[in-house]
């Protein structure tokens, strides 16, 4: 099951709700991704959310306030957030901005951050190791 009434589609992978957000996110397009995540929260019965930021060049003061409101309602309905993929000028423009996103854990990308709630990446193979194709 996906939403995507924000324009922005959100996935659950088991009891995981994961979005990203694109570069130009407004005001309008961010209380409708929160109010959306909030509702698939209870419906979804989701424990948790990642929400992968890497396309986000640019973050203003609202839109981190935004994010803040969101984690603080998600861990009110009992679900862990987990903010992946920021990018330095993002990371730069937040401490600029005297914004701490309080409460908010964050990774380096989605991975560390489905890892972080216990998702489990396949192995790799070794390298030299013969490719078994798909059938």
């Amino acid at each position: 099951m996906s939403g995507a009434l924000s324009g922005v589609p959100i996935l659950r992978l088991g009891d995981v709700l994961v979005t990203g957000l694109l570069n130009e996110l407004d005001d309008k397009a961010a209380i409708a991704v929160t109010e959306e995540l909030t509702e698939r929260i209870v419906a979804d019965r989701a424990r948790a959310i990642l929400i992968d930021i890497s396309r986000l060049e640019i973050i203003d003061s609202f839109v981190a306030r935004t994010l803040m409101e969101l984690t603080t309602t998600a861990r009110l309905l009992g679900a862990r957030v987990i903010v992946a993929g920021m990018r330095p000028a993002v990371a730069i423009t937040l401490v600029e901005l005297g914004l701490e996103l309080s409460g908010v854990e964050t990774t380096l990308n989605a991975e560390q951050g489905m890892i972080a709630l216990g998702w489990q990446p396949a192995p790799r193979p070794p390298k030299g190791a013969p490719v078994v194709p798909l059938r």
